[in-house]
């Protein structure tokens, strides 16, 4: 009988097939969909390598917002999203927000050297996973796959499939959560903006209660 993780390569691989099929409007108006409250990562279980081979794992960039995109040069709608990765990292990267495309690729450091110098990614770092391993720590089905972490190193929400990353909506919410000082947890961009309501809402009636008749 095969293994759980023989089964879930071979969903893996169902699914990026499934993605690769999308549609041309694949990236029409998305933006992240937070949980209620983020979720604890195994920080320093991710491990992987940078373009000099040194060792890395999450916990390295605790303290900045990352997005995480889990991919590899064999599937086809990572490879479509990777030039808006590549402008999202030269427009926001800083001490406060990091692109971090963790590839898979069997072939390591090489392949993916050879896939930026072939189609021009000239702002995101290498870092590389060719044991897979990621895969199982993150519970990650298919790629691309992506995962926003903010500065404590929780996971805020995660999404599946190509999404052209470098749209308006996009680095506004991500810039909402690189807005929150550090040590503290930013609310959900959906519920702050219930909560503004909200006390839009009470101010409204508070002045409306104090008017004379």
């Amino acid at each position: 009988m095969p293994s759980m993780t023989v089964l879930m390569r071979r969903a893996s691989a169902v699914l990026a097939v499934c993605i690769a099929c999308a549609p041309a409007s694949w990236a029409a108006g998305f933006t992240f969909t937070p949980y209620p409250t983020p979720h604890n990562l195994p920080l320093s279980q991710v491990t992987f390598e940078n373009a000099q081979g040194k060792a890395m794992t999450l916990a390295d960039f605790k303290g900045k917002v990352v997005l995480l995109n889990i991919w590899a040069t064999w599937c086809p709608p990572c490879v479509r999203e990777m030039p808006t990765l590549d402008k999202l990292q030269k427009q926001l990267g800083s001490k406060d927000f990091a692109v971090v495309p963790l590839s898979v690729d069997k072939g390591g450091i090489y392949t993916v050297k050879s896939f930026y110098d072939d189609n021009f990614i000239g702002n995101l770092p290498i870092y590389v996973d060719p044991t897979t391993h990621a895969l199982d720590t993150l519970s990650i089905l298919g790629t691309p796959t992506t995962i926003l972490i903010d500065k404590q190193g929780k996971e805020i929400a995660r999404t599946m499939g190509p999404e052209n990353w470098d749209q308006a909506a996009v680095i506004a919410q991500i810039k909402h959560y690189m807005a929150a000082p550090s040590g503290t947890t930013a609310k959900p961009q959906q519920q702050a903006h219930a909560l503004e309501t909200r006390d839009a809402h009470l101010a409204t009636a508070s002045i409306e209660q104090r008017r004379p008749e």
